[in-house]
């Protein structure tokens, strides 16, 4: 690290990769990881009792890559602002993050809105990880993509800032009712669905303000000449074709629909949905197991 890294992002850095926990915990790690040469995450909101820490980190053990891109709120510094929420789930994730910049992957961190706070250290190198603003992807077959969190086209947050914490207050609301609700649904043997993502699916305004924010942002992509956007903070995973010569796509979020963006080595790049990927691994397992002792009690 060098000498402008904050004192506090330092030592806490530090203090993960000198944990013994580090090393057991990763030798224990998934021993064939599917390899992407890129993956996108945004939104993982670290700090909140939203976040799902657990299946973001259970992702990051069974998929690797040579340069893993961090679209921002990753930590949610809105939240700690107002109380102090860091579970060892929470200390986990980046604790993978950072132990794979010590083996050799390239990690991009673009700030967001909600960790805003990191916006004065912008451009600072610590180890193998760059903090930014914005950043210039290039993927394997050639196409520039512009890498941003995209808060910079949400009028809320740039002009109205008390209006973006109540909402950020009612969304905190929405999460803590879904939790209850994904309890009860865990309890009769149903598997992870968003009751937030579904709403904001079916109510129209929000569905054109998604669609707004989408063109907005491909707009001022190909104003800048590039051939894709990547962005989060909206909360809705997408890859969409806005015009002949831009891309559009959302990684989502870790909070609810846990997804990802993943570009393999011809430079395709794919969205993950981990809960449904995990959920069927499960489903598929559980059901060989059975059929295994079927077959053994035969």
């Amino acid at each position: 690290m060098n000498s402008n890294t904050p004192t506090w992002m330092r030592l806490q850095a530090e203090e993960i990769l000198a944990s013994p926990q580090e090393s057991q915990e990763e030798d224990s790690s998934s021993s064939n990881p599917k390899r992407y040469r890129t993956i996108w995450i945004s939104d993982t909101h670290l700090g909140s009792k939203g976040c799902k820490a657990n299946y973001l980190s259970e992702f990051l053990k069974k998929h690797d890559c040579e340069t893993l891109i961090l679209v921002g709120d990753i930590i949610d510094g809105w939240r700690m602002r107002k109380r102090v929420f860091w579970p060892q789930e929470h200390t986990n994730v980046i604790r993978r993050i950072l132990t794979r910049a010590k083996r050799g992957t390239k990690v991009i961190y673009i700030t967001g809105n909600h960790d805003d706070m990191l916006r004065r250290y912008s451009g600072i190198q610590f180890g193998n990880i760059d903090l930014l603003d914005e950043y210039t992807h290039t993927t394997a077959d050639g196409r520039k993509i512009w890498c941003i969190h995209g808060d910079q086209f949400d009028g809320v947050v740039q002009c109205h800032r008390w209006i973006a914490l109540f909402g950020d207050f009612l969304y905190e609301s929405m999460l803590h009712v879904n939790r209850w609700f994904n309890q009860a649904r865990h309890r009769l043997g149903f598997g992870y669905w968003s009751l937030s993502a579904y709403l904001k699916a079916r109510v129209k305004r929000a569905v054109n303000f998604i669609s707004d924010f989408e063109n907005a942002v491909a707009k001022e992509a190909q104003n800048k000449n590039m051939d894709g956007v990547i962005c989060g903070h909206i909360h809705h995973a997408e890859i969409r074709q806005i015009s002949p010569d831009v891309t559009y796509y959302n990684c989502g979020d870790w909070v609810e629909s846990c997804t990802a963006l993943a570009e393999d080595f011809d430079g395709n790049i794919q969205l993950i949905n981990w809960v449904k990927l995990d959920h069927e691994t499960v489903q598929t397992t559980l059901k060989e197991s059975s059929a295994g002792e079927l077959q053994g009690a035969e």
